[in-house]
């Protein structure tokens, strides 16, 4: 069973070093604002985070059936405790390894997420003042009663000419 985790953390690890490398992709895709590669990669990260889901599942299974044996452990009990219990130092070593891999891997997707959702409200926030210039609307600078804009429409075409 200890085998089976150090199969899934190593899985897991590779995933979501590829959703680094994917959100990398994603940033340089919204920074040129290349929408259809940018489709491609929303339908990769789909997939990345499917396999992700179905890894944690078995990874939280696993760490269940061998916390069993051991009644100390609590669920606030740290993952580098946890692996002290492997049965050699060769495991518990692999472990905290591929541990400390996860662990950077997903410090570095949750940040390039977080980069990448500020990418993402610019070039909408750009798209959405494209398309007010095209219809004709105007953001006042002040505020309605309920402070929420105020937006006036200037017709600029007539569509039934």
């Amino acid at each position: 069973m200890w085998q089976n985790l150090i199969e899934t953390l190593d899985k897991l690890g590779e995933v979501y070093g590829s959703l680094v490398k994917l959100g990398e992709r994603k940033r340089s895709a919204l920074v040129a604002i290349d929408m259809k590669g940018l489709s491609n990669i929303l339908d990769e990260e789909q997939l990345l985070t499917a396999k992700i889901q179905k890894l944690e599942k078995k990874r939280l299974e696993l760490l269940r059936d061998l916390s069993k044996s051991n009644k100390t452990l609590t669920e606030s009990t740290k993952a580098k405790d946890f692996y002290r219990l492997a049965p050699s130092l060769a495991v518990e070593k692999k472990l905290i390894q591929l541990h400390d891999r996860l662990s950077k891997n997903v410090d570095q997707a949750l940040k390039l997420r977080d980069n990448n959702k500020i990418l993402t409200q610019c070039a909408l926030d750009a798209v959405q003042g494209q398309l007010n210039k095209l219809s004709g609307a105007a953001v006042e600078p002040t505020y309605s009663g309920k402070g929420s804009d105020i937006v006036t429409h200037e017709k600029k075409f007539d569509f039934k000419a």
